[in-house]
């Protein structure tokens, strides 16, 4: 059966929705699966992400590239709409920002292109993503970064569960103290696998699948 959903919170009055149960990632088993789908597949999703996001980056660092991790693209680019806005306090005011995305090479690195090399090289990089339980993703994303000379200053997603990764702040909507009792588990100590509980799906923040 479908995991059964209910409204977490609002984001610009679009609801974000989470279920609770026993979910499969590629890193860890958690207790509570959280769906994005409209965050980042409608524009209204995606403008009350990026104008609730903006609001705890203006003015804490340079950006001048967002390397858009999970499906974030769309996201990405109204997030560099609101911290180029005018009158606003971001210090990327009035410049340009690049949003860029990675391609996935046959062993799974994150690769960029020789022309799209320049939008890394020197440049303050905010990491992009959905959800942060481990921060493995974007801890890839991180070393990739710097393998083509870019610095990466930070790291925002809609849900994190992590404070901090490799010492940058993690910048996030919401977190462990909008759901108490979240948990993230190593697949081999899992209590919820310990007591027989079955995986209910195998989830990441493009979706779900059934087991």
């Amino acid at each position: 059966m479908d995991p059964k959903f209910f409204p977490l919170l609002q984001i610009g009055g679009q609801p974000l929705l989470a279920a609770k149960g026993h979910f499969a990632t590629r890193n860890s088993h958690i207790n509570y699966f959280i769906d994005v789908t409209t965050q980042k597949y409608s524009l209204k999703g995606c403008r009350a992400v990026a104008s609730e996001l903006a609001i705890h980056l203006r003015g804490r660092f340079p950006i001048d590239s967002i390397l858009c991790m999970d499906g974030t693209s769309a996201v990405g680019a109204c997030l560099a709409g609101e911290l180029t806005k005018g009158g606003s306090r971001s210090l990327s005011e009035g410049d340009n920002m690049y949003i860029i995305k990675g391609e996935l090479d046959a062993n799974g690195k994150l690769i960029f292109r020789d022309n799209a090399r320049f939008m890394l090289e020197g440049k303050n990089v905010l990491i992009l993503t959905c959800s942060m339980t481990t921060g493995t993703t974007a801890h890839h994303g991180k070393r990739s970064v710097e393998y083509y000379g870019g610095k990466v200053v930070g790291v925002a997603a809609i849900y994190a569960a992590i404070k901090e990764m490799d010492g940058l702040p993690v910048i996030s909507i919401f977190d462990t103290n909008t759901i108490p009792d979240y948990e993230s588990y190593s697949p081999g100590d899992c209590p919820m696998c310990r007591q027989g509980l079955p995986i209910e799906a195998v989830v990441n923040t493009y979706g779900f699948s059934k087991i």
